[in-house]
């Protein structure tokens, strides 16, 4: 049993067969999966796709730091509650993006804390999204965890530190099929997350994990993620699979959705 705590069903990529992309990761052991919505629109799809899935399915609404530029407040803050208050289980993908820098640092910074604030309010998670930009990361784990809000660095990539000043604030994380690739020798940090703290994700359709790197991948691929994390831990995959189920329904409180708002996380 797995869940995949990250995927964009709502992506174009899955248009054509997103049901049988879904009943292919039910068939592999999938008992839950986080459609993410990273923009007003894709959370949209992502709640239609969920409401086929109830109990499956799950989604979630925020605006991408790439789309920045374009945040407006009355709109998207709209956007966001009424999608918290139709079932989304967290605020996100947002986040802070200082490698392709789509928008500017200053407006980044903003509208991650128009969002955070926004979660804090719903009482919901955040789904962030970090590159480059570990300084202000930090600061931004800060001020959740001052406002009592949790979340997880999704697709994590980043230092041993980033790591540690989440987990201190009571946050979550997760890796992808990056881990399985030639390139990846950070093994300390597979190691150094606590089992009730770590999650698994696709990111899909990005992000396929050897032997499928540079196709499109699916959710039904976190399995080869867990094995390979599985045997960095020095355990199963089966346990593995069991802990991060586990995790993904404490963090999002999915046994709550798609039906209800959140109230508690």
């Amino acid at each position: 049993m797995f869940a995949d705590s990250h995927v964009h069903l709502a992506d174009i990529a899955f248009a054509d067969d997103v049901d049988n992309v879904v009943d292919r990761a039910r068939a592999a052991g999938a008992r839950a999966l986080v459609c993410i919505g990273e923009s007003p629109t894709a959370a949209l799809r992502a709640q239609i796709i969920a409401s086929r899935y109830p109990g499956f399915v799950f989604h979630t609404c925020g605006v991408h730091p790439h789309d920045a530029a374009s945040w407006h407040d009355a709109r998207d803050a709209a956007a966001i509650h009424h999608a918290v208050d139709s079932g989304a289980v967290a605020v996100g993908e947002c986040g802070l993006d200082y490698h392709y820098e789509n928008a500017p640092r200053a407006q980044q910074r903003s509208v991650l804390a128009s969002q955070l604030h926004l979660a804090a309010e719903r009482r919901v998670p955040i789904v962030l999204h970090t590159r480059d930009a570990e300084d202000d990361t930090r600061q931004f784990l800060r001020d959740a965890g001052a406002l009592a809000v949790r979340g997880v660095l999704h697709c994590f990539t980043g230092s041993i530190e980033l790591a540690s000043a989440a987990l201190d604030v009571g946050w979550y994380v997760s890796f992808s099929g990056i881990i399985t690739f030639r390139t990846w020798l950070n093994i300390p940090l597979l190691r150094h997350i606590p089992d009730d703290r770590l999650l698994v994700e696709s990111d899909a359709p990005y992000l396929a994990p050897i032997p499928f790197r540079g196709k499109r991948n699916e959710p039904v691929h976190v399995t080869i993620t867990l094995a390979r994390l599985a045997t960095a831990r020095e355990t199963s995959a089966d346990a593995l699979g069991a802990t991060t189920l586990a995790n993904t329904r404490r963090l999002f409180a999915l046994l709550d959705a798609p039906t209800s708002p959140n109230t508690s996380y």
